[in-house]
């Protein structure tokens, strides 16, 4: 079933157009990144489709009685009251009912007959309309995304910047719309909110359209892209990394084809030049009828072409001691709550050290402390290396005065630079002409970002300290930024959330959390690893001590007394691994809670087993049969594919059209057999974990 329909969409400001000719559907379930290099108009494709902005042209249709939601980038939330009033915001009747409910609690305190029969009806009503259960679903969105229950009834106006974000995307996933538009969902989010997030997302039941900067999320949610250009738009059934993948070998195929035509083009005009006025002038008449009959083939749109102009060069520093920080005792407490002490810390020359953990944990503080930024009521002592030349880049962009313009913000760290000579540098950050005379509050995020990191490589450094570097930069200056550290022959702290960046730059990986601060030796990739293992080795305790309870409840405690002693007993193994120090305990992905009958009796249990079983059994024959349908298909796409290419390379004798349409087939079909391929990997690691987890059973 389509949900969304867009034909023909273009828009512009002026006579500068964003983007035109946009055509794409959504079918319901189906979700789809929108990509493309910041400034393309991503944001305002989103309000086109949410109804906010009237396009130049084209038409956006939403299907009858569909439910939209849209989480703004900006975090512009209109929502008043109390945090939980802002969750059921989107449930009109149920919050005035819940409002009238409380009311009628005080109201029941006189101990009135109507005050209390008043009281009785709307907690029936109240039931009735299921507002009981959606507060429970609506506490555990809110725990996911760092809110506790006493977080509950603050006011919204109470909340920073960065709570206001993560309640706004509680409000939109808490109504389970139809249709849900998402813009940078994960800015400000830690690793382990993005993770749930992720899972939350793959389980939904309508259709996603998703703008974000962050690969492993995108890879993990969308398994659709769509790359938005201001002429073209293609639409991939492909993950982001294969879609990148794929997309050059589209354009390497649209340029030779393009190229080819210019080639027998020029041919063609040099013979009609030639041959007009001489004896084959019948000869050159045809075949200028014949340009002139010919479709053009344009070169194909490489919509991040400019964005990955963008050059993060280091200037040549001296050479550092080797050791670089010697931290001993650090400790920090804030708002009279302690993020961590005792923390010890040795930086050697070279280290690339990510600094992790979830928001408000102290990871910021660190990096301060360690860069000698601290307040003065920290604690510890970090001694320092020799020869440093320090860097720090801060997520707030706090080192850019709002009324400077870019030229003068790069003059007060260079004033040796005239106004040609900082235009030239700033046009490796991607400011081209006027942009570097703009006012500095005219900025879109990623020019801050791209305007703070010029600053910051201007001078020599050995030593960088970056907070939230990636924050707001397109995924190609993310990428450059990546390269520049690897090569970086300094050393290197930093926090970020951007999963993909961590494992590309990091050495070794400082976590911090709960007060404590451990140090993991090997980059992120190895981090996460290891904590995957320890909450493997965590579940497998608790279902070990789940057996245990089971075996005594059977044999002497029966009747009712039974389940709630094996649920006291996992209550206790999973207490036990999350206090165990290192230990890592995986959080629930589900949005749900339990059934209220979960403890219903041993045969009711193995019924359910047993019918579980063969639901399991049948679903992966299904994928087994899917399997062999997907081998035969690849085997044969790819025969087919090879012969189309075979034809493609032969001389098309002037017939450029019946050429250009081989090409669109052969790339359709190309298409086909990478979303087949990609269907299969995904369908033959289910059955390799399936056969994994019935060989451990």
């Amino acid at each position: 079933m389509t949900v969304l329909q867009v034909a023909d969409l273009s828009f512009g400001y002026g006579a500068d157009k964003l983007f035109q000719g946009i055509t794409f559907s959504l079918e319901h379930g189906q979700r789809a990144a929108l990509v493309a290099p910041n400034g393309a108009g991503k944001s305002t494709l989103l309000r086109l489709v949410a109804r906010e902005l009237t396009p130049d042209t084209g038409s956006v249709v939403i299907r009858k009685g569909v439910r939209v939601a849209y989480f703004r980038q900006s975090h512009e939330l209109q929502a008043e009251g109390t945090v939980l009033d802002a969750f059921l915001s989107g449930f009109s009747e149920v919050l005035d009912l819940r409002h009238a409910l409380t009311a009628a609690q005080h109201a029941a305190a006189s101990g009135s007959e109507a005050d209390l029969d008043r009281l009785s009806d709307l907690t029936d009503r109240y039931h009735i309309a299921g507002g009981d259960d959606l507060e429970r679903r609506v506490e555990i969105i809110a725990a996911h995304l760092g809110f506790t229950p006493a977080d509950m009834d603050r006011p919204v106006a109470s909340l920073s910047g960065g709570e206001r974000g993560r309640l706004q995307l509680g409000v939109v996933l808490a109504i389970e719309p139809d249709l849900l538009l998402l813009d940078e969902p994960t800015n400000h989010l830690d690793i382990e909110t993005i993770t749930w997030l992720e899972k939350h997302l793959a389980g939904l039941a309508g259709a996603l359209l998703c703008v974000s900067h962050d690969r492993a999320f995108l890879d993990a949610v969308c398994p659709n892209t769509m790359e938005l250009g201001q002429r073209s738009f293609r639409t991939y059934p492909l993950k982001y990394s294969d879609y990148a993948v794929a997309r050059e070998e589209d354009l390497a195929r649209e340029r030779e084809l393009a190229e080819r035509q210019e080639a027998f083009v020029a041919k063609t005009e040099e013979f009609i030049r030639r041959n007009i006025a001489g004896q084959k002038t019948k000869q050159a008449q045809s075949r200028r009828k014949m340009l002139d009959k010919l479709e053009t083939i344009d070169r194909p749109e490489d919509v991040w072409a400019t964005a990955e102009k963008v050059r993060f060069r280091f200037a040549p520093a001296p050479r550092s001691g080797d050791i670089v920080l010697d931290a001993r005792g650090l400790g920090a407490s804030r708002g009279g709550r302690a993020l961590f002490s005792g923390v010890d810390l040795l930086i050697r020359r070279g280290d690339r050290v990510g600094v992790v953990g979830p928001n408000g944990t102290g990871k910021s503080t660190l990096l301060k402390l360690l860069a000698g930024a601290g307040a003065p009521e920290d604690v510890g002592d970090v001694r320092r290396g020799t020869n440093l030349c320090q860097g720090y880049f801060d997520q707030h962009l706090g080192s850019l005065d709002p009324q400077r313009t870019a030229v003068e913000e790069i003059r007060s760290v260079r004033a040796d630079m005239n106004v040609d000579a900082t235009r030239q540098y700033l046009s490796r950050f991607r400011f081209y002409g006027d942009d570097a005379l703009r006012k500095v509050q005219g900025f879109s995020g990623g020019e801050r970002s791209r305007l703070a990191l010029a600053k910051l490589l201007l001078e020599p450094r050995n030593l960088l300290f970056l907070d939230e570097p990636t924050n707001h930069l397109d995924i190609p200056a993310a990428e450059i930024l990546e390269e520049a550290l690897a090569g970086f022959e300094g050393t290197v702290l930093l926090v970020s959330h951007d999963r993909r960046f961590l494992e590309q730059v990091t050495t070794r990986i400082v976590a911090v959390r709960e007060g404590r601060v451990d140090v993991y030796p090997g980059g992120f990739r190895d981090y996460r690893d290891n904590l995957e293992k320890l909450a493997a080795e965590a579940a497998a305790r608790e279902a070990e001590a789940r057996e245990a309870e089971r075996g005594p409840a059977r044999g002497g405690r029966g009747g009712a007394g039974a389940p709630r002693d094996e649920q006291r007993g996992a209550a206790a193994a999973a207490d036990r691994g999350a206090k165990a120090p290192g230990r890592a305990v995986r959080r629930s992905g589900a949005t749900m809670p339990p059934p209220d009958d979960a403890g219903a009796g041993d045969a009711a249990a193995r019924k359910r087993a047993f019918e579980s079983d063969k639901a399991a059994a049948r679903a992966v024959e299904r994928k087994r049969k899917r399997i062999k349908e997907l081998e035969a298909e690849i085997a044969a796409g790819e025969s087919q594919l090879a012969d189309m290419r075979e034809e493609l390379k032969k001389d098309p004798g002037g017939d450029w059209a019946k050429l250009a349409e081989a090409a669109r087939k052969e790339q359709a079909l190309a298409k086909r057999v990478d979303a087949a391929m990609a269907e299969w990997m995904s369908l033959s690691e289910e059955l390799g974990a399936s056969a994994t987890a019935g060989g451990g059973a």
